[in-house]
């Protein structure tokens, strides 16, 4: 066996293992049904809202639990609302606890029927009763914003989860139309909240207290996000979903498992705080959408993970320092909370203005950051430029290709010149005979005198599993994809092509097997088809081996990959078969310009099982 076809032989098979770990190990498993919405008394701990133990003299490090507060009804579902107006929100603030915590996303709908309902990102803990239909199934998601009253200040002079807040000013709140509560609490200090909200994602909230008293008053501001019950995640190894933030520059990242299995501290139940001295924020990411607290830049405070293990609450919280207000004096914090989808874009341009630190890692780059971010700022660029992402994915892979064609042309041109040297390779294994040891020195010695690397025939192959890798992540994670249109049949490219053999790409009259399912995988859509073609074509650029377990290795590749990618997303169906036409294209060229034009046709004639002559035995 020759060196060209066995690199070829090793680079094939190496991918195909990698690929088939891949798809066999961290292949997405179907979700599970969303349990049911638990019970407006769903505990005592969200009930009455936040309880707020006493912080320290400094800062705010006492805690804030959802719900110890005593009483089973929920003020939430009864009290008077503050709607949310605007191009990318629509919901409402519940005036008990001032707790944003009814919040769709109005530019996504869950699925791509027009009469698909809206992604819901927040959900109160007991929705009123025009809010029930609609938030059926959804569990308890919200933020809500309160103070940590002083060592020995009575916790009810400062307002918590359950406050009855009223409208000071503002009908609702729009971009450029900011509300402001306020509440009294009847011993000189009186608390005020003002929401704002740009065109996109990003709330401004600040807190104030005036002090109307005869003596200095202290407490802490804090906000929450809090997730009753176990989210319903994608379940997928390669995604990150749970807690997100970043602390000074450093990324922390837990899944909702980890946060479960926190260590209990003192005073905290599991948690983990981390003091973040100027730069930080926090919060919790699902695969497209995010509720993040964010601090304003250059402010300290501390960032805190925890689980309530009793009532199955996941909590996020920016606690910040002890601020006190002496006599006829007025004190404030202001911070951010970014609640909707992760669109690069957008999200990078809060990382520029407010200056919201590394605010796109969020986005779940995965290992090979390196690559996805650049390839999916190219993959953003070019869809800008042509408005189609199934052709702007085809233009990247041109890209692509154009950045390793250098590389590849040194594949092609060494594989011409292992094919001129084929009739020396030929009486060099009559030479040496048996002698195996020989004929490799004096193989490794005519290599060295013609300048020919036998290695350089897979290099190219080995160099597109990261990038294919990377494709993948980008493809995966990135919202700009999801329910992205190419031609006809293909209108997310996100998800598998739905297309199917089976009834015949659908001319028969019954429905092709379900998206992500084994049968569809299984079932050939017509991308998976094309896949295959391409594969098999590229293979005939090259002789079939001599040795019958090579050829049978070579006959049946094309095809277990046809059937194994059938399953994977469409736009990287499309990427990997316009990358096999390119290379086809940039193998027969280089080759043939060096003397050594593939017998494309002959190859294929000569791979097909041929009739014996009449007379033959």
């Amino acid at each position: 066996m020759d060196d060209n076809n066995r690199n070829l032989i090793l680079a094939t098979v190496l991918s195909f293992l990698v690929i088939l770990v891949w798809y066999t190990v961290f292949a997405p498993t179907p979700p599970e049904p969303a349990p049911n919405q638990p019970d407006a008394t769903i505990s005592q701990d969200l009930a009455g809202g936040v309880a707020t133990p006493a912080a320290d003299t400094t800062t705010a490090t006492g805690g804030a639990d959802l719900g110890t507060e005593a009483g089973n009804t929920d003020p939430t579902a009864t009290a008077d609302r503050v709607e949310i107006q605007s191009p990318s929100l629509s919901g409402s603030i519940s005036l008990a606890g001032g707790r944003i915590d009814d919040l769709l996303l109005r530019e996504y709908r869950e699925t791509q029927d027009d009469g698909s309902p809206l992604v819901r990102l927040l959900s109160p803990t007991a929705p009123s009763a025009d809010q029930q239909i609609a938030t059926t199934g959804a569990k308890p998601y919200y933020a809500v914003y309160g103070w940590m009253p002083a060592a020995g200040t009575d916790p009810a002079l400062v307002p918590g989860p359950a406050t009855a807040w009223q409208v000071e000013s503002g009908e609702r709140l729009a971009p450029g139309q900011p509300v402001t509560l306020v509440w009294d609490n009847g011993a000189g200090q009186i608390f005020r909240r003002v929401f704002e909200l740009d065109d996109h994602y990003l709330f401004t909230v600040t807190q104030s207290l005036e002090n109307t008293g005869d003596s200095a008053f202290a407490a802490a501001p804090y906000g929450i996000i809090a997730r009753h019950g176990y989210p319903d995640t994608q379940n997928f190894f390669v995604l990150h979903e749970g807690l997100v933030g970043m602390h000074d520059g450093e990324l922390i990242e837990q899944d909702y498992d980890d946060i479960s299995d926190l260590e209990p501290i003192d005073r905290e139940g599991r948690a983990e705080l981390f003091d973040v001295a100027e730069n930080g924020w926090i919060g919790f990411t699902d695969k497209y959408w995010m509720t993040t607290l964010a601090p304003a830049p250059g402010q300290s405070f501390t960032a805190v993970a925890k689980y309530a293990e009793g009532v199955d609450i996941y909590q996020t919280e920016a606690r910040f320092p002890l601020e006190t207000a002496a006599p006829g004096a007025t004190v404030s914090a202001s911070s951010y909370l970014f609640a909707g989808a992760k669109e690069w874009e957008v999200i990078n341009s809060y990382q520029e203005t407010p200056g919201i630190q590394r605010f796109v890692d969020s986005i779940d780059w995965g290992w090979f950051y390196f690559l996805t971010k650049p390839i999916f700022r190219v993959l953003h660029w070019l869809h800008g430029m042509i408005g189609n992402m199934g052709w702007s994915i085809i233009a990247l892979t041109f890209i692509l290709k154009l950045i390793v064609f250098p590389l590849a042309r040194k594949s092609y041109v060494s594989m011409a010149k292992m094919k001129e040297l084929q009739p020396q390779m030929e009486a060099l294994k009559e030479r040496t005979g048996d002698d195996r040891a020989k004929f490799q020195k004096e193989m490794m010695a005519l290599y060295k005198s013609e300048k020919v690397n036998p290695a350089a025939g897979c290099l190219p192959v080995l160099l597109q599993i990261p990038i294919f890798f990377s494709l993948y992540k980008v493809i995966f994670v990135t919202i700009e994809l999801r329910h992205a249109p190419w031609i006809g049949w293909i209108t997310d490219l996100s998800a598998p092509d739905p297309s199917s053999l089976l009834n015949l790409f659908g001319m028969l009259p019954f429905d092709a097997p379900a998206q992500g399912t084994l049968l569809h995988s299984l079932s050939l859509p017509v991308l998976a088809i094309l896949l295959g073609i391409s594969m098999w074509l590229q293979q005939k650029l090259n002789p079939a081996p001599t040795d019958p377990a090579q050829k049978m290795i070579f006959a049946w590749m094309p095809w277990v990959f046809m059937f194994m990618l059938g399953g994977f997303a469409s736009g990287l169906v499309l990427y990997w078969i316009t990358n096999n036409v390119i290379t086809i294209v940039q193998q027969y060229t280089i080759m043939s310009m060096h003397g050594s034009r593939p017998d494309l046709f002959g190859n294929i004639k000569s791979s097909m099982p041929s009739r014996p002559k009449k007379g033959d035995k």
